[in-house]
């Protein structure tokens, strides 16, 4: 996520940590630097100028000078200006108003808007708890309507019905009725995307605005259109009144412009961002949080919400039971792990969100082959129970049944044992409780056969 941008800011203000003493011209030349790498970061010129000023005018003032470490007071001045560019904290969705509320989302065509309702609906469902009704008023593309209707009975909303034959209109005043019979907390209007802005679409989704009136109006944009975005945006609002900013792909957009960049031209919070295909990839933006991370501080907050509710407690506590008193790690405690990883994003999204780990982050995904923990999922569910629990009982023979059984070779079920045994050993480390001695295993691990410039594990799967 914005790695190139995050590289070029890490390495800018990195000299300026350890600096006893700021002077105009340290400040003049690393604010040079920064104010490069966020115009190749496609950030609107004037967001750039602000901020560039801001933070000059607030590290060359009492606030900076009379700190014991300058330049680590710098660093804190442009996070927090960082953040000032985003918005000073994560805004909710105001959802205050009579059952059903309804919240109108609204954009360009492949911006991912149909995609980012389902998300939106998941995300209030199971995170808020709120019974959620779908409908596409989509009349000009009968697939975005089917794909909505595919996408609401993959997240479990109830999805209504409709149809090319009626006006958008009629749609989403029949969609409104019938989620109050149903009792609906929420209603998500999904409303018709176009190649570009032209005057019929505006006046319609205007006039639709004005029938409905939703108590959100949302406007997905795609993070990787840069500047493109937030000149959209712009005249979207000038035709709606928007509430709000989805921001999709920002997973993908290695530079940043449109994160940095709508909050200050169209005065629009950025309320949600896409961060995956699935429809479980989507996180409340919190500026404070993205800051840390584009300045490679990490986001220990966001891991630790993501372990809270993606991880399955109750496995993990038998695990820690079952170690600590001095139990087998076994193929099925793997699998389980293995899960586990998968479900919190794999290796790259935890790593980013690590502090000082993003350019790790990034040589992971590069060099991971992420569906080599697919196969290795496959080939313990091919194993028998004893197998599993016994993994020295899997001689030759049984290692051709398993890698049939589950469509791999031998070189990849060695592998897939041999990390299993390293993992074990770790696990003796932790009998009886003590962290410590976890970690010094993992260090063990780490260290044996990570090179000075990065990489993975001895044998850990790889492209």
């Amino acid at each position: 996520m914005f790695d190139n941008l995050s590289e070029r800011l890490s390495a800018s203000l990195r000299a300026m940590a350890g600096k006893s003493r700021l002077t105009e011209d340290n400040i003049r030349e690393t604010l040079r630097e920064v104010r490069m790498a966020l115009l190749e970061a496609d950030v609107a010129l004037s967001v750039v100028r602000d901020f560039t000023d801001r933070v000059k005018e607030r590290a060359v003032g009492a606030e900076v000078s009379a700190s014991l470490s300058p330049g680590q007071e710098f660093l804190k001045v442009v996070q927090a200006e960082l953040q000032a560019v985003m918005g000073d904290a994560n805004e909710r969705l105001n959802l205050s108003a009579q059952p059903p509320a309804v919240v109108m989302v609204a954009g360009l065509q492949g911006a991912g808007k149909t995609t980012s309702v389902a998300k939106l609906a998941r995300y209030l469902m199971e995170r808020e708890k709120k019974k959620v009704t779908v409908v596409s008023a989509d009349v000009y593309r009968p697939a975005a309507i089917k794909q909505l209707e595919t996408l609401a009975n993959e997240v479990g909303a109830r999805f209504e019905a409709s149809s090319v034959e009626e006006k958008p209109v009629d749609i989403v005043n029949r969609a409104l009725k019938n989620a109050k019979t149903a009792f609906s907390d929420v209603l998500l209007v999904d409303t018709a995307g176009r190649l570009a802005i032209d005057s019929d679409m505006m006046a319609e989704i205007g006039a639709l605005h004005s029938a409905i009136n939703p108590v959100e109006t949302l406007f997905v944009i795609d993070a990787m259109t840069g500047q493109d975005a937030v000149n959209t945006a712009t005249a979207f609002d000038r035709a709606l009144p928007l509430t709000g900013v989805i921001l999709t792909k920002v997973d993908a957009d290695t530079r940043g412009g449109a994160a940095l960049s709508v909050r200050s031209v169209t005065g629009k919070p950025i309320k949600f961002m896409g961060v995956g295909e699935k429809t479980e990839a989507l996180e409340p933006f919190y500026p404070d949080r993205l800051a840390s991370r584009i300045l490679g501080m990490g986001d220990l907050l966001s891991l630790i919400e993501d372990a809270e509710r993606k991880v399955d407690q109750k496995k993990a506590q038998r695990l820690a039971k079952k170690v600590e008193k001095g139990g087998r790690f076994d193929l099925e405690d793997f699998r389980d792990q293995l899960q586990q990883m998968k479900n919190m994003g794999g290796i790259g999204a935890m790593l980013d969100k690590m502090p000082g780990m993003g350019g790790m982050a990034q040589a992971a995904q590069s060099q991971l082959d992420t569906k080599q923990f697919d196969r290795m999922e496959a080939m313990i569910n091919s194993m028998t129970i004893k197998e599993r629990k016994n993994p020295e009982l899997i001689n030759p023979s049984r290692k051709r049944r398993i890698t049939t059984g589950s469509g791999t070779a031998v070189p990849d079920l060695n592998r897939l044992l041999k990390q299993h045994k390293q993992m074990q050993k770790m696990m003796k480390k932790m009998k009886g409780g003590g962290m410590q001695r976890m970690m010094r295993g993992m260090g063990g691990m780490m260290g044996g056969g990570m090179p000075p410039g990065g990489g993975m594990p001895p044998g850990f799967p790889r492209r």
